[in-house]
C-alpha cells in the first residue's frame, strides 16, 4: 500500500526538498503541497492523505492551529509534525493539538520515511530532543476512570510504539478488540491521541520517559 502525503511549509525550497527525497521511496507518494494552515486543511479535505508533514511557524494560520482542527474533522489523517525550532510551550501545543509526533528538519531522509511509515501504523514518533522537552513540561494528569487490567497491558505496549497490528500479535487477539481497547483507554484517560495516551503511560508507571526518546 502506497502512503499518501501531505507537505505543509512556508518555504518552497523545503517542500521540493522533502517531495524529491520521498519520491525515491517507493512506499511514498506525496499527493499535494500547502503553504500554510488553511492549505493544510483545504488539501487534507480534498486529497485525503494518509499523512501531513506540517510546519508549525507559518503566516497566517499556523501549524499547531491547523493540527487541531485537522485531528477534529479528519480524525483518520495523522499529522507528523517537521520544524526547526525547538520549544518547551510548542512541543507541547502540538502534541496536545493531536499530531503523533514532532521530529526536527534535521531529521535525516531515511529516518523520516521511517517515521512517516510508522506514524501510519500509529506509532509515536518524537525526537529524542522533544520527547525530553515534552516530559519536562508536561502536566500531571487529572484524575480519570480506571483502566482495566488489559486495558493497563494494550497502554504500554502503545506506548512503546508498538502498531495496533504488534499489539494484536503479541496479547494473541483480534486487531479489531485492540482497536476498541486503545478507543476506551484514550477515552478514559481524556486524551485525543496515541502520543498523548503514551504521556499519561509515563504518569502512570507504565513506561519510563527514556523509552518514548527512543522511539523514531
Amino acid at each position: 500500500m502506497t502512503i499518501r502525503i501531505l507537505i505543509v511549509d512556508d518555504h518552497s525550497v523545503v517542500r521540493q526538498g522533502l517531495r524529491m527525497f520521498l519520491a525515491l521511496d517507493p512506499e511514498l507518494e506525496v499527493v499535494g503541497e500547502g503553504a500554510n494552515g488553511e492549505d493544510a486543511l483545504q488539501l487534507a479535505r480534498q486529497l485525503q492523505p494518509d499523512v501531513v508533514i506540517m510546519d508549525l511557524i507559518m503566516p497566517g494560520m499556523d501549524g499547531v492551529k491547523a493540527t487541531e482542527i485537522l485531528r477534529r474533522e479528519l480524525p483518520t489523517i495523522e499529522v507528523l509534525a517537521l520544524t526547526s525550532v525547538l520549544e518547551d510551550a510548542l512541543v507541547v501545543e502540538v502534541i496536545r493539538a493531536g499530531a503523533i509526533g514532532y521530529l526536527l528538519k534535521d531529521t535525516q531522509a531515511d529516518e523520516l520515511c521511517r517515521a512517516i511509515k510508522a506514524a501510519v501504523e500509529g506509532q509515536v514518533q518524537l525526537s529524542p530532543q522533544a520527547a525530553t522537552r515534552l516530559m519536562r513540561e508536561i502536566r500531571a494528569p487529572e484524575p480519570h476512570k480506571a483502566l482495566t487490567e488489559r486495558e493497563s497491558e494494550v497502554l504500554q505496549l502503545l506506548a512503546q510504539g508498538l502498531s495496533n497490528k504488534e499489539i494484536a500479535r503479541q496479547l494473541s487477539l483480534g486487531e479489531k478488540t485492540i482497536k476498541t481497547h486503545v478507543s476506551n483507554i484514550l477515552g478514559k484517560l481524556g486524551v485525543q491521541s496515541r502520543t498523548q495516551a503514551a504521556l499519561e503511560a509515563v504518569h502512570l508507571g507504565l513506561l519510563h520517559s527514556t523509552s518514548l526518546s527512543q522511539k523514531r
